[in-house]
């Protein structure tokens, strides 16, 4: 099956800002976007009754009136509609299957107003086999209104320095490439005891550990230098907490990229960088899993 682009729909200004940020993504990648709505009470299809007795009728309005303001502003775009009687979880974690990304809206900080950023989205962040993309809307955000970042804005990709982030790297310079824009490399470290001092930090201990750093996101990065020589990469190390670093950095970006481990535990588990992310960036946060 061809590689799609899948947004998951509820109605909600946060599902339709996703789906206008994934038009985009998919209109530039040129793959199709998939409109996910699921539910589990879904009648078999099809129905032949009045639309006042249809149980599917919210379900289809919801997925054909985002069809309908997608397709006008992305008139060469493949938008398929996909209604599945299931509940969101499942639907999504199957889809990821198939998909380049998952999309979803998102609320930040106030999970319960959000039904995809409840224990929905947040098990299908920390499961999904695809990367999931965090949308939020604007407060009181009315009508067709587009994405809330800034779309030339920089990617930002928070780096760390142990164990393998192909899957991650690859993501951040695949989007950066694709939309043309410089991509910012930030690796946060918080400082260890040793560093510290009674007057304050030690700064030959702090230099020391900012050239070993430097010296090895410039290691990991070469590789991906020479596959997308067009990119533009700038790096940073910040002796900082990396949640903070990471958030700080992201100020101001198109897209912030964080990485996940891709095993599954029994129960959804999210790193603080992660965690930080998605409840304190205001562009959209890419999770992706990797390693």
């Amino acid at each position: 099956m061809e590689t799609v682009v899948t947004v998951g729909l509820d109605g909600s200004p946060e599902s339709l800002a996703a789906a206008r940020w994934a038009a985009d993504e998919a209109e530039r990648r040129k793959l199709t976007l998939r409109l996910l709505h699921a539910w589990p009470l879904l009648a078999p299809e099809p129905t032949r009754v009045p639309a006042e007795m249809d149980q599917n009728y919210w379900a289809r309005r919801i997925v054909h009136k985002a069809r309908a303001e997608l397709q006008a502003h992305h008139p060469g775009l493949p938008v398929v509609g996909s209604l599945v009687a299931d509940d969101a979880q499942h639907a999504l974690l199957r889809a990821a299957a198939d998909s380049g990304m998952i999309v979803l809206g998102s609320r930040g900080l106030v999970p319960v107003e959000s039904y995809f950023l409840g224990d929905i989205g947040m098990s299908v962040v920390a499961r999904a086999e695809a990367p999931v993309v965090l949308v939020r809307a604007e407060s009181g955000e009315q009508g067709p209104q587009p994405a809330p970042a800034a779309e030339g804005g920089v990617v930002v990709v928070a780096l760390k320095l142990h164990g393998p982030c192909d899957d991650l790297l690859e993501f951040a310079f695949g989007i950066a490439a694709a939309r043309g824009v410089a991509l910012r490399v930030v690796h946060g470290q918080s400082l260890p005891l040793v560093a510290y001092t009674p007057w304050g930090v030690d700064h030959d201990v702090t230099d020391e550990i900012t050239r070993d750093a430097q010296q090895r996101v410039h290691q990991v990065l070469l590789p991906w230098r020479d596959k997308f020589p067009l990119v533009e990469v700038s790096d940073s190390i910040a002796l900082e907490s990396p949640a903070k670093a990471v958030v700080r950095a992201a100020q101001g970006a198109g897209l912030l990229v964080v990485g996940r481990r891709s095993h599954r535990p029994a129960l959804p588990h999210l790193g603080s960088v992660t965690q930080a992310a998605i409840h304190h960036a205001r562009c959209p946060v890419a999770v992706v899993p990797h390693g």
